[in-house]
């Protein structure tokens, strides 16, 4: 216990750690807040005109199009053309003619429609029996939302091979691990406290980040759970394994690096271009974050079969990784 609680304060001197524990928490929050934002509203054109230049029948076409705003004189009207922090397009009539009026550095589709909306005004006699509909702009978060939170839970599911790789590097960089090889303790004692420190921290961190950002029902708590719990421990072991191999604090950088972008990059190609029934798609499953995506996506879509299918395959997932974690530590047994 006393080795634990050392590890624990170890952990908590650690910066990098630290903030890859409040990392995917953080994430799940803003994404929280972000999806429930309606952004389609940025991109609806905005015009402004001098209203005593325009009749409302004229007032009325354009808003068709997009918000009017009204200004009493021309110079009101240019200020706001040129406000860099807005994309309105300056409107003014001349006869049966209008001219639209950019400050150059509007978004291309703005200048598009300044372009245009001269020659709709010239002919929108022709087209006045024509039924205007404008369409509502695709909101790519709230399209996206679930994928980027399997993702961000996966962070935070594997975030153990972080706190595990950096605590072991510390020690190494410190001389602590040649203090560790004379205290009375066991090997299988000081292994079971680094797996301990990644595996928990992995659990709560995916815990905080699931209250944050899924909504799941009841009978999904419990193989969410699982889910976390096998994932950490994967993650431990991987960390602990990258501790092991890393002889300095940049290269264990670089190496957590490579970790965690393979563990999201897999399962993300994957899921993007709907590999899972293909042979690509079932050599993906053997990066363990490949399953854990998949569960929490059945998870999100209903689909308990699929959820399940996942964890079986991470509990064998487990149980390899831990052969091959002790088939390393073996080996490395006989060569001391």
């Amino acid at each position: 216990m006393d080795g634990i609680i050392y590890q624990l304060k170890s952990v908590r001197k650690d910066k990098m750690c630290i903030m890859s524990f409040f990392l995917p928490v953080v994430l799940a929050i803003f994404l929280t807040v972000m999806g429930g934002i309606d952004l389609s509203s940025l991109e609806e054109a905005d015009f402004a005109i001098c209203q005593r230049y325009f009749s409302p029948e004229d007032i009325e076409w354009l808003s068709k199009y997009g918000a009017v705003h009204t200004y009493e004189t021309d110079e009101e009207l240019i200020a706001a053309v040129n406000d860099p922090a807005t994309n309105i397009l300056g409107v003014q009539k001349t006869g049966n003619y209008i001219k639209v009026l950019i400050s150059g550095d509007e978004l291309e589709i703005f200048k598009e429609i300044a372009a245009s909306l001269p020659v709709i005004y010239e002919q929108r006699m022709d087209t006045s029996n024509l039924k205007i509909e404008v369409l509502p702009q695709p909101n790519f978060i709230s399209n996206y939302k679930y994928v980027f939170i399997a993702i961000i839970l996966i962070i935070a599911m594997f975030m153990g091979c972080v706190f595990n790789a950096m605590n072991m590097v510390s020690e190494k960089e410190e001389g602590i691990i040649f203090i560790n090889e004379i205290l009375p303790m066991t090997k299988r004692q000081y292994i079971f406290q680094k797996i301990f420190i990644g595996f928990i921290f992995g659990c709560l961190s995916s815990i905080l980040t699931v209250c944050f950002s899924l909504r799941l029902s009841l009978r999904y708590i419990l193989l969410i759970m699982l889910l976390i719990v096998l994932s950490a421990f994967i993650s431990a072991l991987v960390g602990m394994m990258i501790g092991k191999w890393a002889d300095g604090i940049l290269i264990g950088i670089a190496y957590i690096k490579v970790a965690m972008i393979i563990f999201i990059a897999v399962p993300l190609v994957s899921y993007l271009l709907n590999l899972g029934k293909t042979t690509i798609g079932k050599l993906c499953y053997l990066v363990p974050s490949t399953a854990t995506f998949e569960g929490i996506m059945a998870m999100i879509n209903d689909n308990t079969m699929e959820a399940v299918k996942s964890i079986i395959i991470m509990i064998f997932q487990c149980i390899i990784w831990l052969l091959i974690f002790l088939a390393i530590e073996q080996k490395k047994s006989y060569r001391d």
